[in-house]
């Protein structure tokens, strides 16, 4: 006797069509982002830009935005593959009700309403607050380096280009005799029928590559004059809060004002810049983000073109207070933060502190040539020592370090689609409301 199978009748239509919540399990987290959207999230600054009546009726804002904010949950970024899945994935399906929205459509409206929702970071945090999700008790501050929209390869040193423009300069100047002495001989032979000053074809590229060389090149020049003339800080001023001279490069200018023959500029996106990681260099922004030890709900985010993160521990405390309305009981933070004006700033604020004064080596951290010389260091070493293995200082590693791994690894989050200091801050606020959301939804879950 045969097996029996059940039917697979792939031609058979639909008598009554589904609804859209049947399309997959009541407790997915398409649902509850596209509802958690349309119900809780306040979208007037999306929505009220919309006031033009004529022309096609365009795909409503709030199914837009649930349609982005729930592929980013999912690891997909691309606005092709966003298209893509409202075509092919009944996930998808569930949250857009069936509608395509081409790639065009999705890339244009996360151009256009960038700043609004980056924005939603805080509404989603507050939401994670409402769901008990935050406490503040231990926050774990860590910076990661994500690739920018560029090629470390189409970066170039200033010395790199002062020698390329010389080339380019004498190459150009040979082909524009060249190209005289053709079109004197084409004037005798065919006429003056052309003015004699166009450039031919094959010195078009070169003489547009110059161009943009010695725009690199001014630019470069004009931000070290800038850096030479800013005044330097005191490192023995007590006052934490005084603003700081931050380089957007990393390499100092000569004492002539010009610029040191290591400094580069990116063609691609001029704002990214060379980063050194575990792994070797790449051209990109040091994200950063302070995650709390409750459920990995992340509580403040920062984007910066530099590598060292120290200047960062104050902004990225004083985010962490304008987000949630209070301030950090305890924050820990890898030696990468250690310096004076921190250990003075998290006293100032009265919170527990615990910053690695040195690497560590299986165990709580050493002390260091720093720590002997800094009081506050020194203190802060022999605070970790104490602790030894049930030092606090340890809950950074299960705190801070698996939301950089869900970011990067699970969701797959590693190169930035947009470029610019003024984009790239914005799409990475896009990726931690993102995060929340997806601890969001397993909570509620």
């Amino acid at each position: 006797m045969s097996k029996t199978f059940r039917p697979w009748l792939v031609e058979q239509a639909w008598l009554l069509p589904p609804s859209v919540r049947e399309l997959v399990p009541a407790g997915d987290p398409a649902h509850f982002v596209r509802d958690l959207v349309r119900d809780e999230l306040d979208l007037s600054a999306i929505v009220d830009s919309y006031d033009e009546e004529r022309g096609f009726p365009p795909y409503h804002p709030v199914m837009m935005t649930a349609l982005l904010l729930y592929a980013y949950t999912q690891g997909i970024y691309s606005s092709r593959r966003i298209a893509r899945g409202c075509q092919t994935r009944v996930d998808f399906m569930a949250v857009t009700a069936m509608q395509q929205p081409d790639h065009r459509t999705v890339c244009d409206f996360r151009k256009r309403h960038l700043g609004a929702l980056g924005d939603l970071f805080g509404q989603v945090l507050k939401l994670c607050q409402r769901a008990g999700m935050v406490k503040l008790g231990h926050v774990a501050l860590d910076g990661t380096k994500i690739n920018a929209n560029a090629s470390k390869r189409k970066a170039m040193s200033y010395a790199r280009m002062k020698k390329s423009e010389q080339e380019l300069e004498t190459i150009v100047a040979e082909w524009l005799a060249k190209a005289d002495a053709i079109d004197e001989a084409e004037d005798r032979e065919f006429g003056a029928d052309r003015r004699g000053d166009e450039l031919p074809e094959w010195v078009k590229d070169k003489a547009k590559r110059l161009e943009v060389i010695r725009a690199a090149k001014a630019e470069l020049e004009a931000e070290a004059k800038a850096a030479l003339a800013a005044p330097k800080p005191d490192p023995d001023d007590p006052d934490p809060n005084k603003p700081r001279r931050r380089r957007k490069r990393r390499n100092t200018p000569k004492a002539n004002g010009e610029p040191n023959d290591k400094a580069q500029l990116n063609f691609t996106d001029p704002d990214s810049t060379i980063l050194k990681t575990s792994d070797g260099y790449l051209q990109g922004y040091n994200c950063q983000l302070a995650v709390d030890g409750k459920e990995q709900v992340i509580v403040a985010h920062a984007l910066v073109n530099e590598q060292n993160d120290a200047l960062q521990l104050p902004s990225m405390l004083e985010a962490i207070r304008r987000n949630t309305g209070r301030q950090a009981k305890e924050v820990s933070a890898d030696t990468g933060y250690l310096s004076t004006e921190n250990l003075r700033e998290l006293k100032r604020r009265r919170i527990r502190g615990y910053i690695a004064t040195a690497r560590q080596a299986r165990g709580p951290a050493r002390s260091a040539a720093p720590a002997a010389k800094n009081p506050l260091a020194r203190e802060m070493a022999a605070k970790l020592k104490r602790g030894g293995h049930r030092s606090r200082y340890r809950l950074r590693k299960q705190i801070v370090e698996p939301a950089i791994g869900q970011i990067k690894e699970a969701r797959g989050f590693r190169r930035f689609l947009l470029r610019g200091l003024d984009k790239v801050p914005r799409e990475w606020a896009l990726v931690c409301t993102a995060h929340n959301l997806v601890k969001l939804a397993k909570k509620v879950a």
